[in-house]
């Protein structure tokens, strides 16, 4: 399919390999000493989460490198998993996990109130708000695949890494805007992101549906036939638990009001 250089060369691991592992292994690290420094001043931290964390890391791990991610050079199907890997199911693990609490419960107070600053920063806001999360993850997926980025992302390697790391980032801040597990202090409300959500929910199932009809360049017409039901079927499988969790954190959040209501 594409006849360029890629990240991956031949069948030996490459300095990308490596770099990658190294890092995915310091994020273990980090995690993990962290919960172990906020278990020893005496806070609980839910195992859970650990389990989570790891999870996630082995995701992008899978989604990044190895036979998935060589054979997503080849075949359009590989490359939408590593989608539904590195876009989807990696940033929900990976929120779920709450690394921004547990941060804050370790580090001191000089640095926590440096963290706090950052999140309260206009930047945040802008970034963190559900719109413009969704625009950064589903409106950059339509332009990758309606134009020539997705042909010109498998001859530039540098571009492959920055398509990639965009897919991760914007997956993960779009998760982060729907469903508040970490710290928000620019919160919308469960109505402003419902609606924000379903959008984007019908932005991806119309693209995987566009994908299927309208091949990108270079892609067999099979090959996007099969793609475009992975990631609309497999997409809906990773959304739906999306949508339990902030159906629960909404119901949650509005049984005090309603109990109060009725009491009255």
């Amino acid at each position: 399919m594409h006849n360029s250089h890629h990240l991956h060369q031949g069948d030996g691991i490459s300095g990308f390999d490596l770099l990658l592992v190294l890092l995915l292994i310091i994020s273990l690290g980090c995690y993990f000493s962290a919960v172990i420094k906020c278990v020893h001043s005496g806070k609980a931290w839910p195992f859970y989460r650990m389990i989570l964390w790891v999870l996630g890391v082995a995701c992008i791990f899978f989604a990044v490198s190895g036979p998935i991610a060589k054979q997503a050079h080849l075949d359009f199907s590989a490359h939408m998993l590593v989608h539904l890997l590195l876009g989807m199911l990696a940033p929900l693990l990976l929120v779920l996990a709450a690394p921004i609490t547990l941060t804050l419960k370790t580090v001191n107070v000089k640095l926590g109130r440096r963290l706090t600053k950052v999140l309260r920063s206009h930047f945040v806001r802008f970034i963190s708000g559900p719109i413009t999360a969704s625009v950064l993850n589903i409106g950059v997926l339509w332009l990758l695949y309606s134009s020539s980025l997705y042909r010109q992302m498998h001859e530039i390697a540098l571009l492959n890494v920055v398509v990639h790391l965009h897919i991760f980032l914007a997956g993960y801040v779009f998760t982060s805007s729907i469903i508040y597990i970490d710290p928000a202090p620019h919160r919308t409300s469960f109505l402003q992101r419902a609606m924000v959500f379903a959008t984007a929910l019908a932005g991806h199932g119309i693209l995987a549906k566009y994908i299927y009809a309208h091949p990108p360049a270079g892609v067999p017409a099979k090959q996007a036939q099969d793609a475009g039901m992975l990631m609309y079927y497999g997409g809906d499988a990773i959304d739906l638990m999306l949508i339990v969790i902030f159906c629960f954190q909404w119901y949650k959040a509005s049984r005090p009001v309603k109990a109060l209501e009725t009491y009255y």
